[in-house]
């Protein structure tokens, strides 16, 4: 106790103070769901036959799908958010490498991954992808959505090159359709739903 303290106050060492301190930085998370979800409908509108591999959709794996995920990403980290963090800047840094390989073989430095290599890329993707599903029985449902057809994406599309089962490889096409839009539907709720300041979307 102070000496010097008038009788019955407690010293400056006793005393308790506490600090309200409010973040008002954006939720990262909508850039990097719409990110990921409009560059994985992009790619599987191409795994489903309807369009080619061309330069569309690796621009928007090196842009919006790569670069704005792992924006959200270092955004995710300055909040605290581990979850987010690992999400987007692994998502983000796999459109990066999806577009390396890709594009490495055609400028003569690397060779072309085959089938089996393209296989077990994937498939650690797909084991990555389930665990972090898991992660979201804890988040929201829409995100339990994301994850988990994300996870059997993966692991279809490991399953058509490791076949060579072209109507696999099909399938995969259609239901990766359906994870970019459930990704684009939970990002857009998320804006919207902040936007007006009640659930206008549910997730």
């Amino acid at each position: 106790m102070n000496k010097f303290a008038p009788k019955g106050c407690d010293s400056m060492e006793d005393e308790k103070k506490s600090v309200l301190i409010e973040d008002l930085t954006a939720n990262p998370a909508p850039l990097g769901l719409l990110g990921f979800g409009l560059t994985t409908v992009l790619l599987n509108i191409h795994n489903a036959g309807f369009i080619p591999l061309n330069s569309m959709i690796l621009a928007m794996g090196i842009a919006y799908g790569g670069i704005a995920q792992i924006m959200a990403c270092a955004m995710e980290y300055k909040k605290g958010n581990t979850f987010g963090t690992v999400a987007f800047g692994s998502y983000g840094l796999f459109w990066w490498s999806f577009v390396l390989l890709l594009v490495l073989p055609k400028m003569g430095l690397a060779t072309a991954p085959d089938k089996l290599s393209l296989a077990a890329y994937l498939f650690m993707w797909g084991l990555f992808t389930l665990v972090m599903f898991i992660g979201t029985l804890k988040l929201s449902r829409g995100l339990q959505v994301v994850f988990l057809s994300l996870a059997i994406l993966f692991f279809l599309l490991a399953l058509g090159d490791i076949t060579g089962n072209a109507t696999i490889t099909l399938i995969a096409g259609y239901e990766g359709i359906f994870t970019g839009f459930s990704a684009v539907y939970v990002g857009l709720a998320q804006v919207l739903n902040e936007t007006y300041g009640k659930d206008v979307l549910p997730t």
